[in-house]
């Protein structure tokens, strides 16, 4: 069965119905959905992360949280590949999260150079990928700049949607996203 050539109904009654089987502990029924809707979370997580063996992991995980929540999940709150959906984007956002706090240890530049005392800083920056340059400048940001720009830019929200979910002035939001993007940049220029 092509998910593309059914209907959207016919796909979410077979989503529900794998849901409903996965809530019940069939691991054929487990299969079957990972088998449907693993490429869309997968592009889900890796757009978020960037990195594939960041976003497998991310997958992993989802599966699993998609097997011990099935039987939470009913038709009357949402649509099932929604449901899929969240879960996929908060693990990922998740791990965004824990490796911005993971502690970077560098030790020497990939190169095997060696680096004095005077020139580590300079050079060690020169050499470090750009993932960990911009871990570093987003660790600098206050909370609510960091919360801001992931709502923003990993999950595309709008910034009077990001003043809702945040509880916050819809001006002092913008101030946040504006603040943080401009310490980015100053973080980021050489």
């Amino acid at each position: 069965m092509n998910p593309v050539a059914e209907s959207p109904t016919e796909f979410d009654e077979l989503l529900q119905s794998l849901l409903g089987r996965c809530a019940a502990a069939d691991s054929n029924a487990l299969q079957r959905l990972y088998e449907l809707v693993s490429p869309i979370l997968f592009a889900c997580v890796t757009r978020i992360l960037r990195r594939r063996a960041l976003a497998e992991e991310a997958l992993q995980d989802v599966f699993i949280s998609i097997w011990q929540q099935a039987g939470q999940f009913t038709a009357v709150r949402g649509r099932p590949m929604a449901w899929m959906m969240s879960i996929a984007r908060y693990r990922a956002i998740d791990l965004l999260r824990r490796e911005r706090f993971a502690p970077m240890l560098v030790a020497e530049p990939p190169d095997g150079r060696t680096i004095d005392a005077e020139s580590e800083e300079e050079s060690s920056a020169a050499w470090l990928p750009s993932a960990e340059l911009m871990q570093r400048c987003l660790a600098l940001l206050s909370d609510q700049q960091t919360h801001c720009l992931e709502l923003a830019f990993v999950e595309g929200h709008s910034h009077e949607n990001i003043a809702r979910l945040m509880g916050s002035p819809l001006g002092t939001v913008k101030s946040w996203i504006r603040r943080g993007l401009r310490s980015l940049r100053q973080c980021l220029e050489p």
